[in-house]
């Protein structure tokens, strides 16, 4: 736990990454696995990930993005886009997975997914199942912050992006998901003086309070 505190003191939001270093396919696959193995709500994961590698597609997201310059520097640029309007289809395929992985039959299943369907297909509306998938993306930004900070890779975490211009430019629209989050993952550069901040956070005894 000492050493998992160390990471959490060592990490921040790099504002400037270095262009030269790339993260190896090994740890990208351990990012990637981490994120897998998030919590989510029901366990339906009701998001996909989209890595960028591609220096062209960066450079049109950049301008929309604030120009920020971690979209194009970072090694990777990872999008969390959340499913707008879960259905009964996308409950199903996820009990089928369900079932295989256990050895149970589907029809065993009938109530769980009953009940599924009945809080989130049908129990909300649009706006609704949008909002509450979009918040599961950041259950799995935390998964990735806290592996990526155990292989001491930079994450920055950001919202400052325009959505509905990462959806025209990815063709999320077209798979009904929406950028919900963005992050910016690689490793920090020598100059950024960001790195040397202390780290602001709220007292304990100010941050919880015991009933």
């Amino acid at each position: 736990m000492n050493t998992f505190l160390e990471n959490q003191n060592w990490r921040y939001a790099t504002k400037k990454f270095d262009a030269t270093k790339k993260i190896s396919s090994q740890d990208l696959e351990t990012l990637k696995e981490a994120i897998q193995l998030s919590a989510s709500s029901y366990g339906l994961q009701p998001y996909k990930v989209l890595i960028i590698e591609n220096p062209e597609i960066r450079k049109q997201l950049k301008p929309f993005s604030w120009n920020q310059e971690q979209i194009t520097d970072a090694s990777h640029l990872f999008v969390f886009a959340n499913i707008i309007d879960l259905q009964a289809n996308h409950i199903s395929d996820y009990l089928i997975n369900m079932a295989n992985i256990r050895g149970l039959k589907i029809e065993d299943l009938k109530g769980y997914s009953d009940m599924m369907n009945t809080n989130i297909a049908t129990g909300l509306n649009l706006e609704q199942k949008s909002i509450w998938s979009a918040k599961q993306t950041y259950l799995a930004l935390g998964n990735l912050l806290n592996a990526a900070a155990e292989l001491k890779i930079d994450v920055t975490p950001m919202e400052g992006f325009e959505p509905a211009k990462y959806n025209e430019i990815l063709g999320l629209d077209k798979l009904g998901l929406n950028a919900s989050l963005v992050a910016t993952i690689g490793y920090r550069h020598g100059e950024d003086a960001t790195q040397h901040y202390p780290k602001v956070r709220k007292p304990i005894n100010e941050l919880f309070e015991t009933i």
